[in-house]
């Protein structure tokens, strides 16, 4: 997996035609706040049949995985049952219990290390039909090795700390990965050097200038639905952003949200005040139309998600639980899902669209710019800047919304896919856990069936 750090952003305008651009792209990975906008939505969508998939999600699952739509969806809810199983397996069996994972094939793979309780939970395993696979080390061990790890990296030079960009425990290959800009670089003892991956300078690109705020434009509040995938406008003074809408729910007082990243907020020390940012429609020929809401709660950090307050003009158009390319036909969401490793997982952007991957990574600790995003998860799949803040579904549960890529400074997703397909260093997007999002915020909750 590749796990990125940031560079100084900047600002941009592509082709003759302008843009809501004020980016921060860097040369192995970037928050994926701005980019070229997608069509934006013109016609109230329609609820999508469940279990059936829309069109362009059920065309990216071919494309992307190689999978019938139906064996997708029963990939997503097996990997739902593995987590239940793992939860609790930890809990019992926390001696033997190694981490699961679906393989290739789609199986579901329990790891078990030497240790009390092993062959009551191996029993238990296979006669949930699950695969069984021996190892040496249990999660509690890798875990453990992680924290050494970081208690060791703190005490090192900065020589050293900067050019490590993140840990993470490899659970198919038992063992703690760690990514790094060069190799030789000092590593403790209990860290396999075959796991130490210098991660690949990504292309820079042309330094790009600045453009002008572009002006607001009155109109009339629309009355089609916002979907999660649809593009919107941030703006906080001469700042301004391009992201894709997040979630739809309703916070602890009932009130209509959107759960969308926290790095699309261009002031986040005013949210929740009288001076939040606000998020505007996208009207035609890219100016800003109706304002939609302002951002109540912003974390960057530790995490990196928003929670924008809909307006009251605006609220009926929030009021629904679809995953879409803008535009197009919606996912109607079923409810939230928990990452895990193997599962299938796609995310929809108002730049790109539908692409989807498997869980490469849970629990994950990755340097981007000036933070460290802990507990993220990340996906072999491409997202470009204009992505930021999307939805990321498993199946028909809502999994996450998209934080960072490892491909943010190319123009297009063909080339880094063409690239990672002839070397095996697949894209890499990395995304907040929205299960993470609830359980930090009480009482927000997600509009599903």
């Amino acid at each position: 997996m590749l796990l990125p750090r940031h560079l100084p952003s900047r600002a941009a305008r592509r082709g003759s035609r302008n843009r809501f651009r004020n980016a921060a792209v860097a040369a192995s990975a970037a928050m994926l706040v701005l980019g070229p906008l997608a069509a934006t939505a013109s016609a109230d969508p329609a609820k999508a049949p469940t279990p059936n998939l829309p069109v362009d999600l059920a065309t990216a699952v071919q494309r992307d995985l190689k999978i019938s739509p139906q064996e997708y969806l029963h990939r997503a809810d097996l990997a739902q049952h593995v987590s239940d199983f793992a939860t609790t397996a930890q809990r019992e069996y926390p001696q033997t219990f190694a981490g699961a994972w679906l393989n290739d094939a789609g199986k579901a793979v329990i790891a078990l290390a030497p240790g009390a309780g092993h062959d009551d939970a191996s029993k238990a395993a296979t006669t949930a039909g699950y695969q069984v696979k021996q190892v040496a080390k249990t999660e509690t061990a890798l875990r453990s090795e992680k924290n050494a790890f970081q208690q060791w990296l703190s005490g090192q030079p900065k020589s050293v700390s900067e050019k490590v960009r993140g840990a993470v425990i490899d659970t198919v290959n038992n063992a703690l990965a760690v990514r790094v800009d060069k190799a030789g670089l000092p590593m403790p003892g209990f860290i396999d050097p075959a796991r130490v991956i210098v991660m690949a300078a990504a292309p820079t690109g042309p330094q790009q200038s600045d453009i002008a705020k572009a002006s607001a434009v009155a109109g009339q509040m629309r009355t089609t639905q916002v979907a999660a995938g649809d593009a919107y406008a941030s703006v906080a003074g001469k700042m301004q952003l391009i992201c894709s809408s997040g979630f739809n729910g309703t916070d602890s007082r009932g009130n209509v949200v959107n759960i969308t990243a926290g790095h699309c907020d261009p002031n986040i020390p005013a949210a929740g005040t009288a001076n939040a940012p606000a998020m505007y429609e996208v009207a035609p020929g890219e100016h800003l139309g109706a304002q939609l809401g302002t951002f109540q709660k912003s974390v960057l950090g530790a995490q990196d998600y928003s929670i924008v307050a809909i307006n009251s003009a605006a609220r009926n158009r929030f009021s629904n639980n679809l995953v879409r390319v803008p535009g197009q036909a919606p996912l109607a969401i079923t409810g939230v899902a928990n990452p895990v490793v193997g599962a299938p997982v796609c995310k929809s952007g108002s730049r790109t669209g539908f692409s989807c991957g498997v869980v490469s990574a849970v629990d994950q600790e990755v340097q981007v710019g000036d933070h460290n995003l802990e507990h993220s998860f990340s996906a072999n799949i491409c997202a470009l800047p204009g992505d930021s803040g999307g939805p990321l579904v498993s199946g028909t549960k809502a999994l996450g919304v998209s934080s960072a890529s490892s491909v943010a400074d190319y123009p297009i997703c063909e080339i880094p896919n063409l690239i990672g397909a002839l070397t095996g260093n697949a894209p890499q997007l990395f995304a907040q856990p929205l299960s993470a999002v609830l359980s930090a915020n009480p009482g927000l909750r997600l509009r599903t069936n």
